[in-house]
């Protein structure tokens, strides 16, 4: 019997008149309504025809997640009075219950882009309905971009309805041509916002880190809130792990029921959570399941711990997980939302209300951020390898982009021009990503196609941490059974096992797992470096951690890892033992063999290696290496250690000064000889004798100053100017030649003052004064002038008095414009 009570109080039922008009005239819409008011339940019934007078059509309702479809499915199935598999059905990964009758079936995004691949035209359905599309999950954009093919090139009568809890619709109503936008209103009751950080700070998320600082105060809010507040709790936690924790801390609560809700709950304690409690109160812990996907019955109370989960994924090293960022401002909004739903509430906010004001807006689109391999794969078995064809909201960047083609060649996906082979086309079917589909169908022919199921299961999903970080460890407790994330997996093996083909065991399970996981992750399989560290052979850093029975192995395949903020090596959290004929085999196309000469340690180093990757096999000298590569390293050499390298005497110099000085004042001809234009034309002035060296002592044996007279304008002629117009000494008035020094902004004359006596202009050099230094008759300053006549007049006197009885041997004229220049004492003069 329907239950046509619940129907009419669903709020949604006050636009269907208008979305059925959008639809009918359009095609496409897009609905915006708040979570609760039915636009998951009642609008597919409605769509299908089960509930009001329409014709009855075949409609797909795809959800971002398998807790969200079952329970969608459920409650559909509860309205109209059924079970399941009746009018409504759903089909995850790994779990169907459809029927003959079935008319509305909700599906994961996954299954939907499985379906589309294998019927393009999606034959016998009517409206696909895409749910939740605000959340920017990658599937969804790229279900959403394959119907709008379909739409134009096979089935323009399919209709499609983009459902969203925020009224952020802009962006999908142009995607969907200019769509039609109907906005439902929600019972939105208020909600207090009550701003409650940590007393004490605690340190920022990292990877899958969260500071137990932070979930131990989590826990006391949630106290706090039992204490203040009326009805259930619900609270917003990143992960499993971290609901865990905060479940046991939170410990027996008298007449409270502690519920976890997320997506690796048991069906039954989803059912629980669903359904309410007619007596007590609860505390349902979850995750952003719990935003807009699942509506939670008598929830007041909503606490926020202000983290959220996204996938990142870290190209150069090959590294791509998922890690714990600060839950945007809309989240934020969606998750207080929730305590208004029934009732006016409160929403206790573990942040202050200053960071909040810093957030950002909204999530990142997964195809910003996340390991766009399986994405690829999809376009390339769509026809469109490069995606530029796809209507999507946001391009993909084209580095990651390059980054998952690269994969995907090399694991035999797509071709060189990035079209999926048959063999591409076989692993985009698996429902799973490409490097996990690698690894089932190449390590079903080496270790059997079960055990090379049971591994890629655990893969897909990565075991609790009680299981350790040991793979094979991890293996056989998920045989041994008895917990919620066995079952899962049992149900995945059998899943896998089905595609995975029959073929023969061999080797050890210890064996198994390792080869399987190092065909998954073959740029991670790692050589130990000694102390618990290894080198992976993307060129990244491993360390497993401290008291890991791993630490002694000799390599490792790295199913698991991340890289903590500012961490030079990533943290195994679950890997296998291999030896290195299994990492050759399973990273087979990263292995290399060849000459190297570089520079290294301060001179040239030459050998041929052999190499996995980044990871050193073996190393031999090179006793004739190659010329042209000695003297790119040389080059490297003199570019990272300097020139100074070279042969440089005092004249040498003095003659780089000279010429950069003439540069700076006269600039061409005279060439720019400073450390960036001397390398970037070393033919021009180290030739033939950088062709000639062979490492670092060679270099020390080139006269720079001879090599540097190459660079004079000998062509012009400028060149026999040089000692001209900077010149090497300057004659002053008693006969010596003092060097000048050109080393400075001004060509710099060091000189005893005595020396300069009968002297009424500064000398200069290419028309620049020198900066004179006047010294005392022991060579110390007395006076820095670059205006001799000037310091004459008004400088000279206060020098004169201050020296003179200091040196009274020499002389000190009172008028030293006329005295006569000298190097000598007054007596010295008489004789």
């Amino acid at each position: 019997m329907i239950r046509t009570a619940a129907l009419d109080a669903l709020p949604v039922r006050e636009a269907v008149p208008e979305l059925l008009a959008a639809l009918d005239g359009h095609g496409t819409a897009v609905l915006c309504a708040p979570p609760g008011t039915g636009k998951t339940t009642l609008v597919p019934l409605v769509l299908a025809g089960l509930v009001g007078a329409g014709p009855v059509r075949r409609v797909i309702v795809a959800e971002p997640r398998r807790i969200a479809a079952r329970a969608a499915a459920r409650r559909m199935a509860w309205l109209l009075g059924e079970r399941t598999g009746q009018r409504v059905g759903f089909t995850v990964r790994g779990e169907r219950s459809v029927g003959a009758d079935t008319v509305v079936e909700v599906v994961t995004t996954g299954v939907l882009l499985q379906r589309l691949q294998r019927d393009q035209e999606l034959s016998g359905v009517d409206v696909v309905v895409l749910d939740e599309c605000h959340e920017r999950h990658l599937d969804a954009d790229t279900v959403a971009a394959f119907l709008l093919d379909v739409r134009s090139a096979l089935r323009p009568e399919l209709r499609l309805l983009a459902a969203s809890a925020t009224t952020d619709a802009e962006g999908w109503a142009r995607l969907l041509g200019d769509a039609p936008v109907v906005e439902a209103a929600g019972v939105a009751h208020p909600v207090e916002v009550v701003w409650a950080p940590p007393t004490q700070p605690v340190r920022p998320p990292h990877g899958m880190r969260v500071d137990p600082a932070l979930l131990t105060h989590v826990a006391a809010t949630v106290r706090r809130a039992l204490a203040e507040r009326d009805g259930d709790v619900l609270c917003f936690l990143p992960g499993v792990g971290e609901i865990a924790r905060v479940a046991r801390q939170l410990g027996p609560l008298p007449g409270v029921e502690v519920l976890q809700v997320h997506g690796r709950a048991p069906a039954a304690v989803q059912d629980a959570v669903l359904a309410g409690s007619a007596d007590g109160r609860r505390v349902v812990l979850a995750t952003a399941v719990a935003e807009s996907s699942l509506t939670v019955p008598g929830v007041r109370v909503v606490v926020d711990c202000g983290l959220a989960r996204e996938p990142r994924v870290d190209h150069a090293r090959g590294l791509g997980a998922l890690t714990t960022v600060r839950a945007s401002q809309a989240a934020a909004r969606q998750r207080a939302g929730r305590a208004g739903r029934e009732a006016p509430g409160a929403v206790y906010r573990c942040w202050t209300e200053a960071e909040h004001l810093r957030l950002t807006r909204f999530p990142a689109p997964e195809i910003k951020v996340a390991d766009l391999a399986a994405f690829a794969l999809q376009a390339a078995c769509w026809g469109d390898p490069s995606a530029d064809g796809l209507a999507l909201l946001d391009a993909p960047p084209g580095g990651a982009m390059a980054a998952a083609r690269s994969v995907l060649t090399a694991i035999g996906a797509v071709d060189d021009r990035g079209r999926a082979t048959d063999r591409g086309a076989r692993m985009a079917r698996l429902g799973l990503h490409p490097r996990l589909a690698r690894a089932l169908l190449d390590g079903a022919a080496e270790v059997g196609g079960r055990r090379a199921a049971e591994v890629v299961a655990l893969l897909s999903e990565e075991p609790p941490r009680e299981y350790g970080d040991d793979l094979a460890a991890a293996w056989r407790a998920a045989r041994r059974g008895g917990d919620g994330y066995a079952a899962r997996w049992l149900q995945e093996v059998r899943r896998l096992a089905s595609s995975a083909g029959n073929h023969p065991e061999r080797g050890s399970d210890e064996s198994a797992a390792g080869l399987v996981a190092a065909l998954a992750f073959p740029e991670r399989v790692a050589r130990a470096r000694g102390g618990g560290s290894f080198l992976m052979a993307s060129g990244t850093g491993a360390e497993v951690a401290q008291g890991s029975g791993l630490a002694t192995a000799d390599w490792l395949a790295v199913a698991v890892a991340d890289r903590p903020v500012q961490a030079a090596s990533a943290r195994v959290r679950l890997a296998a033992v291999v030896d290195e004929q299994t990492a050759r085999l399973a990273a087979g196309h990263l292995s290399t063999e060849g000459e190297e000469v570089h520079w290294e340690d301060g001179d040239v180093v030459a050998r041929r290696v052999a190499r996995l990757g980044a990871i050193e096999l073996s190393v031999r000298p090179l006793k004739h290496p190659d010329a042209t590569l000695v003297r790119i390293s040389l080059l490297d050499g003199l570019a990272r250690d300097g020139l100074g390298l070279l042969r440089w005497t005092r004249d040498a110099q003095g003659l780089r000064e000279r010429l950069a000085f003439l540069h700076r004042v006269l600039g061409e001809p005279w060439p720019d000889v400073s450390d960036a234009a001397l390398l970037a034309r070393p033919d021009a002035w180290l030739e033939p004798e950088l062709s000639r060296a062979r490492r670092r002592a060679d270099l020390g044996r080139i006269e720079a100053g001879a090599a540097l007279n190459r660079l004079l304008p000998w062509a012009t002629g400028e060149a026999a100017r040089l000692d001209e117009l900077a010149p090497e000494r300057i004659q002053v008035p008693s006969g010596s030649r003092i060097r000048v020094e050109y080393g400075g902004e001004q060509p710099v004359l060091a000189v005893k003052l005595q020396e300069m006596f009968g002297l009424d202009g500064t000398p200069t050099v290419a028309g620049v004064p020198v900066l004179v230094h006047l010294l005392s008759p022991a060579g110390r300053p007395a006076a820095v002038t670059a205006d001799l006549a000037n310091f004459w007049r008004d400088g000279y006197r206060a020098v004169r008095a201050e020296l003179r009885g200091r040196y009274p041997k020499h002389p000190w004229p009172e008028d030293p414009t006329a005295a006569e220049p000298t190097r000598f004492t007054k007596a010295r003069l008489k004789q």
